[in-house]
């Protein structure tokens, strides 16, 4: 009797309860096509209030067997066009993801942003420099639907008292026709 009692506790230990959810799966409903609406503030950090708006579209696709995803972002408007890369990497040891983003037009990778989703909002920093000057970054991930998603970065120069928001986009599926 003993040894069926081990078991048993053995496969609760090890089974995951229901309704528990993979942090590495975190980005699994991003996968596919979305039109992707951008504004982005004109001159961060100089009290500038003027925004420059985008269209284009969004595709993310998952490689290396689901463990990691790569976004293919390209939108253009009056100021010209955005072409970027970015490179989801799950961590399972730390549960965390970093976002890995190239700008295709100077060729150069930004410091990784690293977080998590907590109750469905992803938070994601990272300590870069802007124009010279340390910033702390903040992305902020928040699915509005199933079909609908919010993406938000801010700069602080006051280690996260105060936040400047200055990347504003909006993903919304698209259905094959």
């Amino acid at each position: 009797m003993r040894t069926s009692i081990s078991a048993l506790l053995l496969l609760i230990l090890v089974v995951p309860p229901a309704g528990s959810v993979d942090a590495a799966h975190d980005f699994d409903s991003q996968i596919g096509t979305w039109r992707t609406t951008l504004r982005r503030l004109k001159d961060p950090l100089s009290g500038s209030i003027t925004w420059l708006e985008y269209q284009g579209t969004t595709a993310t696709r998952a490689v290396m067997d689901g463990r990691a995803n790569l976004v293919e972002l390209r939108v253009a408007g009056a100021a010209g066009k955005i072409e970027a890369l970015s490179l989801r990497l799950y961590d399972p040891t730390k549960e965390q993801w970093s976002l890995n983003y190239a700008n295709l037009a100077d060729g150069s990778l930004a410091t990784p942003s690293v977080g998590r989703f907590t109750n469905g909002r992803g938070e994601f920093y990272s300590q870069e420099k802007f124009r010279g000057r340390p910033v702390r970054v903040r992305f902020v991930i928040q699915p509005e639907s199933r079909d609908v998603i919010h993406f938000e970065q801010a700069f602080s120069v006051d280690d996260g008292r105060n936040w400047e928001v200055n990347w504003i986009a909006t993903d919304t599926r698209v259905r094959n026709q």
